[in-house]
């Protein structure tokens, strides 16, 4: 796991009418740190959403509807896990929350048969000058976005 990173196991509570999920707490204090907004976006099947890090803010995501595949690729120099590719499946079979680092390349991409809902609790206000991007067929991560048989 790349160094820095936190997942936690989300909790659906059902009942006849739905379930509730919490997912952000003040009291979660590897988690919570500072939000300053949130934001939801929607992915069609097979859209990758790569790459980006920030210098200055950390990422929290929960995928609350279809699936994702999220994959981090340590760059920063000072890092243990520097040059390590990391892989979080998340959604409907997976309900987790993820933390992604300052300066930790993601991204993710939209896998299965339907759309996903992605939301994110940055601890920033989004500012576009703090967002460093490759594409997502960067030569220089080294990673493939396709469907691995083993």
């Amino acid at each position: 796991m790349i160094d820095g990173v936190l997942i936690k196991p989300l909790k659906r509570h059902a009942d006849e009418r739905g379930f509730l999920m919490e997912m952000l707490r003040a009291d979660d204090e590897e988690f919570f740190e500072r939000y300053q907004q949130s934001y939801i976006s929607l992915n069609y099947p097979g859209v990758i959403r790569a790459w980006h890090y920030h210098l200055k803010q950390k990422d929290v995501w929960v995928c609350v509807k279809g699936m994702i595949k999220a994959v981090m690729y340590d760059v920063r120099e000072e890092s243990p896990t520097r040059g390590e590719v990391q892989e979080v499946f998340m959604g409907d079979h997976n309900m987790v929350m993820l933390k992604i680092p300052i300066g930790v390349y993601h991204g993710y991409k939209t896998v299965g048969v339907e759309p996903s809902l992605l939301i994110n609790f940055p601890d920033q206000l989004y500012d576009p000058s703090d967002e460093y991007r490759a594409p997502y067929d960067s030569d220089e991560i080294p990673y493939d976005w396709d469907i691995k048989i083993t």
